[in-house]
Formats: structure tokens, sequence, C-alpha cells
């Protein structure tokens, strides 16, 4: 039996658009603290964040996915403006929240932590490159997809393809993707 590490397995998600980070655990933590507060403003002070940072994040999300994920309105003579989140926004913040809540499962259940904890899915990208293939899997009754990098060899061993069944495990070391089989013992 191995011995008690005094390490932890931790892992960063993040949401993509169009192959590009979208939204990770700083960014939900700005559109949590502007659901919670209803001001931009006040999510950046909580946050230790300038405005400017938060305003120009919120900018960069809402220019790469097209659509608004804050509101913002206008207060009277008194001010009393604000801001909150759109449907969309909402929904980024909930999948997210959803996938970090996942990961943290995975990691913290003790088998996992030895014999790997598997994630089924469909392929749904491939991306040669040089010494390496990018895939993407779309995980079973998840709104989430992951992606990651295989060496060249051992992608071309596997044979797969596009809407391939597969297992993804994620050890505390490596992530080893296999066709997936529901005949397999």
């Amino acid at each position: 039996m191995p011995t008690q590490n005094k390490h932890t397995l931790s892992a960063k998600v993040w949401i993509e658009h169009k192959g590009n980070p979208l939204i990770g655990r700083g960014g939900a933590e700005i559109l949590k603290n502007i659901e919670k507060s209803n001001s931009i403003s006040k999510a950046a002070v909580t946050l230790n964040m300038s405005y400017r940072y938060v305003w120009n994040y919120i900018q960069k999300i809402e220019k790469a996915i097209g659509e608004p994920i804050v509101e913002t309105y206008k207060g009277g003579k008194a001010g009393g403006g604000g801001a909150k989140l759109t449907d969309l926004g909402r929904s980024l913040l909930a999948e997210y929240t959803q996938l970090e809540n996942h990961m943290k499962k995975v990691l913290s259940t003790p088998n996992n932590y030895y014999e790997g904890a598997t994630l089924k899915g469909k392929l749904s990208k491939i991306e040669k490159e040089n010494s390496i293939t990018k895939v993407t899997i779309k995980l079973n009754q998840q709104p989430t997809s992951i992606t990651m990098t295989i060496p060249k060899e051992i992608f071309e061993k596997l044979n797969l393809k596009v809407s391939d069944e597969v297992e993804a495990v994620i050890r505390q070391t490596e992530v080893k993707i296999e066709k997936y089989s529901p005949f397999t013992l």
C-alpha cells in the first residue's frame, strides 16, 4: 500500500471557445462577484482588481463569443447604477462551476488518486501538430469537453477518429486515452 503523501492533486480547468481559453477560475470569480454584488466596481474591489481590468476582461469574453455576458444599467440622479449577468453569463458561470466541482471530486476520491479516474465521452476534435496530436473529448452527461495532447505515435496506434467513444483516465501524473468499448472487461 502506498504511503500517505504530503501533497494534494490539483488541476486547472477552463472553458474554451473556438480553441481559445474563455473563462477559468479568475473569470468565474469575477462573474460570481458581479452576480453577488450587482456591480462591476464592487466585484473589482472585493477581488482586489482594478475596475479597468475587470471591465476589459468582460469585454474580451464578449468580443470572443459575440454576445454580452454582463448587462449594465445607469441609475438616476442619486446614482444607483449596476450590473447583472445575462443568461449567457449565468450559463458560463454555472458550466465552469460544474466542471471545477467535478474535477475536485475526481481528484479527491482516494481510489482515483492511485488508480485513476475515468471520464467517458465522444471524440469531438482532432488537431495534428508536429510530434503531438491534440484531442478534444465531449464528456458524456456533462456540458463539458476536455482537451489533451498525446504523442503522435500513440495517437496513430489507437486508430481514433472523430465521433469514436473514448475513455480518458486521469492519473496522478498522466492522462491516458483509449478507444471505449462496452465489452471491455
